[in-house]
């Protein structure tokens, strides 16, 4: 089966500097890196890539999983001469990530896992989501969304922030949607976390129900290097809903591993 077809943003960040690809989560697209990416690309060469049927996108043709995900990213960096790489990714995008580091540990320099865990809590929810969005569409997740991707600070104070989000749901292809659920519902990394060789952090809303704290730990705590911290005041959507925190935290986690404090070959970059 080939792998899925992702769009990619163009670079953005000094161009000798070290390569960061983003993911985006479920539902959105590389928008909701918007105010990180200027943050990030001021140390950073900063690319993002979107799921299928997600952003700029096409919809997926066939079937998918997370490790077909990660082999399209994989593909993309090759064809663009990029050798190591750091990767920070949302909720499925940061599955992948957790899939990238397991795979390709030595291309993968360090990674940032935000608000995903190892696993999905429920197959059987996720495969019921899946048959949800193929018969009434996106638009339907759309209330249900709202309460669970932001925190209540940020529907207050950044509706406009919430509003671009829920549209990119909406303009989601059902199908494309629909598959990534399946592909969320069939990965499990748990019983591999100790073969994860490059540096990991996890970072969870304080306010996510959908990926509460303890899946952060469990990757943390399972990885062979791993760190874990909260963003306050977010959700499901830290990096839209704080992007000053997120940019923080992944700036001074990616440079620790540039400096050699964390270890993850940081001078091969």
């Amino acid at each position: 089966m080939p792998t899925p077809t992702l769009t990619f943003t163009d670079p953005v960040g000094p161009a000798d500097a070290a390569t960061l690809v983003l993911g985006h989560s479920l539902g959105t697209s590389a928008a909701l890196w918007a105010d990180v990416v200027p943050l990030l690309a001021q140390s950073l060469h900063v690319v993002c890539w979107e799921l299928p049927g997600h952003g700029q996108s096409p919809s997926a043709e066939h079937a998918f999983t997370i490790g077909d995900l990660s082999d399209a990213i994989m593909e993309h960096l090759d064809a663009r001469g990029v050798s190591r790489f750091f990767y920070a990714g949302v909720s499925i995008g940061g599955t992948v990530g957790l899939d990238l580091a397991l795979r390709y540990s030595d291309r993968v320099a360090a990674a940032a896992i935000v608000s995903a865990g190892a696993s999905v809590d429920s197959r059987v929810a996720w495969a019921e989501r899946a048959a949800s969005v193929r018969a009434n569409g996106t638009d339907s997740l759309a209330a249900g969304s709202l309460q669970r991707w932001f925190a209540p600070s940020t529907r207050e104070l950044h509706p406009d922030r919430v509003n671009r989000m829920l549209l990119a749901l909406g303009y989601t292809d059902d199908e494309s949607y629909a598959r990534a659920c399946e592909a969320l519902a069939d990965y499990d990394a748990t019983a591999r976390l100790a073969q994860v060789a490059p540096p990991v952090l996890a970072l969870w809303g304080e306010h996510d129900q959908l990926v509460p704290e303890q899946r952060s730990v469990q990757i943390a705590r399972g990885v062979r290097r791993g760190s874990v911290q909260c963003v306050p005041n977010a959700a499901h959507a830290g990096p839209l809903e704080q992007p000053e925190t997120v940019a923080g935290e992944l700036t001074a986690f990616f440079g620790l591993v540039l400096r050699g404090a964390v270890a993850g070959r940081g001078d091969d970059m």
